[in-house]
């Protein structure tokens, strides 16, 4: 995906974990966060209770939502998926993405990925990696229009 880019729709979900959401529900209120993750990753793992705190403190102010791509076979078990996610406090909801159709979309090829859309859906950063939090709490600030601290 390239910035700018409208956000693609959230079809074709293996499953939904804590609710499902759909795209025309996080346009327009205000900017989205969708990371992707995945139970064999291990900065993923290390990464998520920064990604979870940053999930509560704008929790007014961003639609947060995780997708779990799968990098192996053994990353298709959706009870896997759930107790990691269960693990690691991710109560957003999740769009397990077994047949990598989201992860197609966002032509995503990375494990932990962040996006960040404002809130008419156009992507307005995208990052890698599991380090930059500072990074990407300037640029959800910048996208709400705050000044960063």
């Amino acid at each position: 995906m390239r910035l700018r880019d409208e956000m693609p729709e959230l079809n074709g979900a293996t499953e939904w974990i804590n609710g499902e959401v759909k795209k025309e529900e996080l346009i327009g209120n205000k900017p989205t966060l969708i990371h992707f993750w995945s139970v064999s990753c291990g900065l993923c793992k290390e990464a998520m209770p920064n990604i979870n705190k940053f999930r509560d403190d704008y929790q007014d102010e961003l639609n947060v939502v995780a997708v779990h791509m799968p990098r192996s076979e053994k990353d298709l078990d959706l009870d896997q998926i759930k107790e990691v996610a269960k693990e690691h406090d991710i109560s957003q909801p999740i769009f397990v993405d077994n047949q990598h159709n989201l992860t197609d979309a966002f032509e995503n090829q990375y494990v932990p990925a962040y996006y960040v859309f404002d809130a008419e859906g156009k992507l307005r950063h995208f990052q890698a990696g599991g380090e930059g939090m500072k990074m990407l709490t300037k640029r959800v600030n910048r996208v709400l229009g705050k000044e960063t601290k």
